[in-house]
């Protein structure tokens, strides 16, 4: 109870957080609006440039942000809680190199197909990267260890980013390929947000819902045997899930790996090990982390637009040296 207690004083500051840092990225950016402006966009019917510009292209956006972010931090939480090794993520797996092969495949072959195709073509594409990842860690005797997951996973995200770019070229698609995975969140709309947002709020759900057994999974496999799971039920239906979440953030933001892998070790070192406090916790600070990436991304280079794959990137890469050089344990 004490501990529920510690954690709920928690999940409300990082609530405000969250909604402080929405008011941020709505706010601010290219063109000139303020708080009154905002209020108007979306509690009147008043219409002008700045309400426009906030209802149409900034409120989408913001709230793609939040989503995906949640989306992102949340599958990193599961992967590292299954594998039980600190540095499994999405993009280490092979989830956003598969689903980022299927894109270019998909816009090469069938340039006429809508979001929904393209985002079914996501979660297959992350479900066929992931399990050629797990496959060639499991080939050798000995099963699956921490150190042959990421390095099959290096060599797997390399493979099919060279055929993702190696379609590109053949097509002749490869600025749309790259201007769909480097954009970011540009050009995000309502109808896209409408295809995705059931994707992940039901893989989010479902975290949600088994967070305990992936707390005891996380620490001993053998117990989790012992008190009655079904471990191998309750691994496929996570790994569905982070399918799920993965394929939908790639669809609408392309390569975005690193939250995964930074937003659950921050996430640990303020809640502790129980997923019933990470999983939530996640969702709330891997919507602020994208939403600050987002915000830099269009303010540092105003009018121009800095990718947001690319200040993840900056955030990220020093994060994980840390990660490798404390093994692991830095944030737990």
């Amino acid at each position: 109870m004490k501990s529920s207690a510690h954690f709920s004083k928690k999940f409300i500051v990082s609530l405000v957080l969250l909604f402080a840092m929405f008011i941020v990225a709505m706010v601010f950016g290219a063109a000139q609006t303020s708080i009154q402006d905002l209020w108007q966009a979306m509690f009147s019917n008043l219409k002008n440039d700045q309400i426009n510009i906030l209802r149409e292209i900034r409120f989408p956006r913001e709230v793609a942000a939040i989503i995906v972010g949640a989306a992102l931090a949340v599958s990193g939480a599961i992967m590292q809680g299954i594998t039980r090794n600190p540095l499994a993520d999405p993009g280490l797996l092979g989830l956003t190199s598969g689903a980022n092969a299927a894109l270019a495949i998909t816009i090469a072959l069938l340039p006429v197909s809508n979001y929904l195709g393209i985002t079914i073509a996501c979660f297959i594409g992350a479900a066929v990267g992931a399990i050629m990842v797990f496959s060639i860690s499991a080939a050798k005797k000995g099963g699956f260890s921490p150190l042959r997951i990421v390095l099959a996973g290096a060599a797997v995200s390399a493979f099919l980013y060279a055929i993702a770019d190696g379609v590109g070229i053949y097509f002749k698609v490869s600025k749309d390929v790259s201007m769909w995975t480097a954009g970011g969140l540009i050009g995000t709309s309502w109808k896209q947000l409408a295809i995705i947002s059931p994707f992940i709020g039901i893989g989010i759900l479902v975290a949600l819902l088994l967070s305990r057994q992936l707390t005891i999974l996380s620490l001993n496999e053998e117990v989790a045997v012992g008190l009655g799971q079904k471990t191998a039920q309750i691994k496929m239906i996570l790994f569905i899930v982070v399918i799920l979440l993965a394929g939908a953030s790639v669809a609408i933001v392309g390569n975005m790996a690193f939250v995964g892998l930074m937003v659950p070790h921050i996430v640990r070192a303020v809640v502790g090990t129980d997923y019933r406090f990470i999983i939530p916790m996640s969702v709330v600070v891997g919507a602020i982390m994208m939403l600050i990436a987002d915000t830099l991304g269009r303010t540092i280079n105003i009018p121009y637009e800095t990718p947001v794959a690319a200040i993840i990137a900056i955030m990220g890469l020093p994060f994980f040296l840390l990660i490798v050089r404390k093994g692991g344990s830095v944030f737990q």
